[in-house]
């Protein structure tokens, strides 16, 4: 069956400027074909999570495998489409970088404390490059990949929009920009989903904004949610 895929991006920008000023808005346009298709919140300056969310309850006529991404992300795999259809075969949820454990009070994927202690090597996966462009101006390689994990980076998550209406899982709307990702893993789990990386290359340009008072206080919250 050929599948259809739903890139779900929210940005700040009007549309024209998504497609002259962003990454991600950059690079879809080189790939565009009747199986790809955008699902764009412009000037969006609502919760991540509500934009993801509505994207979830749209395909419930309209199946898809939904690409939640960030618009600073773009997307250097020719193959991209293959990537995520060999990746779903294997996993209910991919993303490029992860973790293969969780430990308490954990504030990121990749950080064991909030002191932004890097975990082990070999709890890590993936490859992420950095940048404005190609070539990046670095590439952060986490480990192997693939690999089943508990925890993904947010910047890609990809699944099946069935899988999601199926569980019942969304996205929590009190975490806007931070720690939805960590939060939507820890669901994910729960509800016996698999989770793994899966090698796509990708290049980010932005590191983030761990740390930051908004970060702070989403990290409260999601320690008070979940306990650990």
């Amino acid at each position: 069956m050929h599948r259809k895929f739903r890139f779900v991006c929210a940005t700040r920008h009007t549309v024209d400027a998504f497609f002259q000023q962003t990454a991600l808005g950059r690079c879809l346009p080189h790939f565009s074909n009747p199986s790809v298709e955008l699902r764009l919140f412009e000037t969006n300056s609502a919760p991540l999570p509500a934009a993801y969310n509505q994207a979830i309850s749209e395909s419930q006529h309209d199946p898809a495998v939904l690409v939640f991404v960030h618009d600073d992300v773009c997307l250097c795999d020719l193959f991209w489409s293959e990537r995520l259809a060999e990746g779903l075969s294997a996993f209910d949820v991919i993303g490029v970088a992860g973790n293969r454990r969780r430990v308490p009070r954990q504030p990121s994927w990749a950080f064991i404390d909030d002191r932004f202690t890097w975990d082990a090597k070999e709890n890590l996966s993936g490859m992420v490059a950095h940048g404005r462009g190609f070539p990046p101006e670095n590439v952060s390689n986490y480990g192997p990949a693939p690999q089943p994990v508990k925890l993904l980076d947010g910047l890609m998550l990809v699944c099946k929009s069935g899988t999601l209406l199926s569980t019942g899982i969304r996205f929590d709307e009190q975490f806007d920009f931070h720690f939805y990702d960590l939060d939507f893993c820890r669901q994910a789990e729960l509800h016996g989903l698999k989770l793994g990386t899966w090698p796509i290359s990708v290049v980010h340009e932005s590191g983030g904004a761990a740390g930051s008072t908004a970060w702070r206080s989403a990290y409260v919250r999601y320690l008070s949610k979940w306990q650990d």
